[in-house]
């Protein structure tokens, strides 16, 4: 249902573009989101976005990092700006649809790595 790409090696500072490839028209979830979870620390939600186009972002990444989606190319990006090396981490992709029953979906993630 999710594909997420778009990852690699930056150094500080510098910008990575993720996408979020569905096979649905991603405005027909209820909610997007990235999360990411980095080696041995727990998965952390980065960024929502509401099917209405509500966005909140984790502290860390606020002012860095833009979530946003183009439902003609059904992909949600994330724009990710000034990266530092405590962003590294694998990055997953996430929808939320609820029709007779909530439903979660998982893109498999993609790495990004910040070196300092």
């Amino acid at each position: 249902q999710l594909q997420a790409y778009g990852g690699g090696l930056v150094q500080s500072g510098g910008s990575l573009r993720l996408s979020c490839a569905a096979s649905i028209n991603v405005g027909s979830f209820n909610a997007m989101g990235w999360y990411r979870q980095a080696p041995g620390k727990q998965r952390e939600l980065v960024a929502i976005l509401t099917r209405a186009g509500g966005t909140n972002y984790a502290d860390s990444v606020k002012g860095r990092f833009t979530i946003s989606r183009v439902n003609a190319e059904n992909t949600m990006y994330l724009q990710m700006n000034s990266l530092k090396p405590e962003d590294t981490a694998v990055y997953y992709c996430n929808a939320y649809l609820i029709t007779t029953t909530p439903v979660n979906y998982w893109g498999k993630g993609t790495q990004v790595t910040v070196s300092s």
